[in-house]
């Protein structure tokens, strides 16, 4: 991920040049992308905004961007409607975040959220009011909701030191206390400093970007030059770096530890090569998309399904009153003249109620009417807590095939998401599946003899709880879908460093891969119950332990 706040600065310096231009165009590249297309100065120009988890980014592309699926998802019916016509009047970075603002004529703002797989695309009223995103995010998927209608929240910063405040003493001491490599101790110490940034900082400052020391007066001035005052005095000088034919990184600043590089005309021009290089390097980016987008519809089918379910629901009170109706208009009955419209009456509590009737219906049938009402909301309020936990289970199981598709490492596994989904339901039924012998659960063995099984989607995750014995050790990442670790104990004693690394190994086989330090709960097999009713692999459990630890994969053997 080198979209980073020196990135994001140089983006918005180059950006900023667009002022002025009138947006003509607004295109669906693909379901995480949009592009416009602006006029000023006599020229057009194109503009990419991608939340894309494998390399979200907004750059400018040098040619017409080609239209995607077009979709008319929600947001770019809001964008074609409130950007087109509009002229760009300014671009920013609020703060020093992987933020950029593009502000437009009329008060409506365009937000780009550069940041892994949590970025976004959204589109912001003037009074600050979400009117729609690329990404919607649930208050159960996040405790920052992204939805329509409710008031956007920037994402907390990170509780790290700016470099512009710290001196090598307390940088001394913030190194000392960190752990791992100095590159990751130097990101975890100070705010903006990507693990891109930190090797070239420490490149700069001792020679080797890989230096497990380094004087904390030679690392705070270099990083003062590139995290301070590069963005001062916007003397960005980007590159892109290559070995072979393959891009491994660009940035806005020369990438003096990464011998391979050369200058690039502008940071857009490093993105977009970086981007068009790296494109084909994923052998499977179409099959992987499609079945992607399938999971997102399947998502959004699961989503209407709830806000069905909750306007169905009525208050109580309301529910009481349809009876309460029924039952004063069967006892005036003979007081209700032929087609009459309101039965006017003092309610149980006291106050004035009118009821409004049918005047082609006979009071009984009005009443009856009433009753049939009431008999309907009672039960759909009875069944919703059911209805609605069946939809959490499922937005539940979602998100793990999610996480199966991003973790897939061949086509076979591509085509398993696409089959647990069809087998959930939410794709019709078409010619047979080819009689393929699924791939198992991946067996691992530590130096001190024990045996691992690791379930890397939702068939394997299932068939690892099957085969453990109830004192074997069972292991997840905490809080997001992943798959399933199960370290067979034979009744021994487990090491505590065997335990932290098989731990690793739960957190690189989870969503939060890419994260530098992820809580993993650990539980003994016999307190871990599957969920009746929800998907393979979906489980509760109780008793745990957590370790908070670094993503790994586990050393290859033989």
């Amino acid at each position: 991920m080198f979209f980073d706040v020196l990135t994001t600065a140089a983006v918005a310096d180059e950006l900023a040049g667009l002022a002025g231009g009138r947006v003509q165009e607004v295109v669906l590249v693909d379901s995480l992308t949009v592009g416009l297309e602006l006029y000023g100065d006599h020229r057009r120009r194109y503009l990419l905004l991608s939340a894309q988890p494998a390399h979200p980014r907004v750059h400018l592309v040098s040619d017409k961007l080609r239209r995607g699926p077009d979709t008319p998802c929600p947001l770019l019916l809001l964008m074609r409607k409130h950007l087109r016509g509009a002229r760009l009047e300014g671009v920013a970075q609020p703060g020093f975040e992987r933020i950029l603002v593009l502000d437009f004529e009329g008060g409506v703002t365009l937000l780009a959220e550069v940041m892994g797989r949590r970025s976004n695309i959204l589109l912001l009223s003037p009074d600050g009011t979400i009117m729609d995103a690329i990404k919607r995010v649930t208050p159960e998927q996040s405790r920052r909701p992204v939805l329509p209608h409710l008031h956007y929240q920037s994402p907390p910063p990170l509780d790290r030191p700016s470099v512009a405040n710290l001196t090598p003493l307390h940088l001394a001491g913030l190194l000392g206390a960190g752990e791992g490599p100095l590159w990751r101790r130097l990101v975890e110490a100070i705010a903006g400093m990507s693990p891109l940034l930190a090797r070239e900082v420490i490149c700069r400052a001792t020679g080797n970007p890989m230096s497990a020391v380094a004087e904390p007066e030679a690392l705070l001035q270099v990083a003062r030059e590139l995290l301070h005052e590069l963005p001062t005095t916007h003397a960005w000088a980007p590159c892109l770096a290559i070995e072979g034919d393959a891009p491994v990184a660009y940035a806005p600043y020369d990438l003096t530890h990464l011998p391979a590089r050369r200058p690039v005309p502008g940071i857009s021009r490093a993105i977009e090569e970086y981007a068009s290089l790296a494109t084909g390097r994923e052998p499977y980016a179409v099959a992987r998309e499609t079945v992607r987008r399938l999971i997102e519809q399947a998502r959004e089918r699961e989503l209407r399904r709830r806000a069905s379910i909750e306007r169905g629901l009525r208050p109580e009170e309301e529910i009481n009153r349809l009876r309460e109706a029924g039952e004063w208009i069967l006892a005036y009955a003979t007081q209700i003249a032929p087609r009459q419209q309101e039965l006017v009456v003092e309610g149980l509590d006291g106050r004035e109620m009118r009821i409004s009737l049918d005047p082609v219906r006979t009071p009984v049938e009005n009443a009856r009417r009433y009753f049939a009402e009431y008999d309907d909301a009672r039960a759909a309020a009875q069944a919703a807590p059911e209805r609605l936990a069946e939809v959490d289970r499922a937005l539940d199981r979602l998100a793990q095939l999610e996480t199966d598709l991003r973790l897939a490492e061949n086509r076979a596994e591509i085509d398993d998401v696409r089959h647990a989904l069809a087998q959930a339901g939410y794709l019709r039924r078409g010619k047979p599946r080819a009689a393929t012998r699924p791939a198992g659960p991946l067996r691992l063995e530590t130096e001190e003899g024990f045996t691992i099984w690791a379930g890397r989607n939702s068939a394997q995750n299932a068939a690892v709880l099957a085969r453990a014995a109830p004192h074997d050790l069972w292991l997840h990442a905490r809080g997001v879908p992943g798959g399933h670790i199960v370290l067979v104990t034979g009744g021994r004693e487990v090491p505590e460093a065997t335990l932290a690394r098989v731990a690793a190994l739960a957190a690189y086989y989870s969503a939060a891969r890419d994260e530098a330090r992820v809580p993993v709960d650990v539980a003994e097999r016999r307190h871990v119950r599957p969920i009746r009713g929800a998907g393979p692999g979906q489980v509760t459990y109780r008793e745990e332990r957590t370790l908070v630890v670094e993503p790994s994969p586990w050393p290859r053997q033989g």
